[in-house]
């Protein structure tokens, strides 16, 4: 009877300590379903953070269009095959004039008109910080292709995306980006895989290398970043549709806030089929984030 009561008061005593907490991350997430609630667009978000230890899922589960955020991921299968020894960051690739198509967003072709031969790490570096659909594609090809990629996930248990088709195919017609999707839980499972790195995923200069490069990022910077304080540092990746008929399929960022003072926020925010407008979009995304940003700073 004595252990009895003694468990009964234990149990009490630790819903007294745990349902506060919830309480908390639900109204987050109440606070975040109500703001959304007047958007004309497919607002999905994923959040974690308090190690792991709170979460908000809206919409999470639901399949959208990756546009650039995929870049993230073939970065990650890049840097693999980095550290199997297939490559190397400081291997020098030639990208030779017939690459750097005309008609895609490329900082890279803009700088190298005529080609130019640079260290693999440099080539990533274009495909995740400034989103470089050129390099991108190039590496793609060195993978042997976006099947790849995809099966490479796949077998690391990463089951909710689908990578088909590279960025000339994807810019190529407007219905081709449905190809590519994921779901905002797929993007922070891979955010917080490929960060924690608890089984060694990445070798230690891979995995700096990777969040550097995240860090690095110049697209995007009134999403996540938008309401941010100046000095909280995010490493993130964006992907955007562009706009047909007023409606955007992709407006997206996903990345990790680093606060001055807490553990690290996990955050995925894709916004899809939206009549919104870019500047109100990306004003979600950087609201939401300002919201996260604001609860695990008091609940750390």
């Amino acid at each position: 009877m004595k252990a009895f009561k003694f468990l009964a008061l234990f149990t009490l005593s630790l819903l007294s300590y745990v349902l506060p907490a919830a309480a908390q991350v639900a109204t987050l997430q109440s606070t975040i379903e109500e703001f959304i609630a007047s958007k004309d667009a497919v607002v999905a978000v994923a959040v974690a953070g308090n190690a792991g230890k709170d979460h908000v899922f809206i919409q999470a589960d639901k399949q959208l269009p990756m546009q650039s955020v995929f870049k993230f991921h073939i970065a990650i299968a890049m840097l693999r095959e980095v550290d199997r020894g297939k490559f190397k960051l400081a291997q020098p690739i030639t990208i030779g004039k017939e690459l750097l198509l005309p008609d895609t967003w490329s900082p890279l072709r803009d700088k190298y008109p005529t080609g130019v031969t640079l260290p693999l790490s440099e080539i990533i570096t274009f495909m995740v910080a400034q989103s470089d659909n050129i390099a991108c594609d190039l590496l793609l090809k060195l993978l042997g292709g976006p099947a790849v990629v995809d099966a490479f996930f796949k077998a690391q248990g990463v089951n909710d995306l689908s990578i088909k088709i590279n960025e000339e195919t994807m810019q190529s017609d407007w219905e081709q980006q449905f190809k590519n999707w994921t779901t905002a839980r797929s993007c922070n499972v891979v955010l917080e895989k490929y960060f924690y790195n608890k089984n060694k995923e990445l070798s230690a200069t891979s995995h700096a290398f990777l969040w550097t490069v995240m860090k690095s990022t110049e697209t995007g910077a009134k999403r996540l970043k938008g309401d941010l304080p100046t000095d909280v540092t995010v490493a993130h990746k964006t992907g955007y549709s562009g706009i047909k008929n007023g409606i955007a399929e992709a407006v997206h960022d996903i990345g990790i806030i680093f606060p001055t003072n807490g553990e690290p926020i996990f955050i995925s925010v894709l916004i899809s089929h939206s009549k919104e407008s870019l500047i109100n979009n990306e004003a979600i995304i950087a609201h939401i984030a300002k919201l996260c940003y604001d609860y695990f700073e008091k609940n750390n």
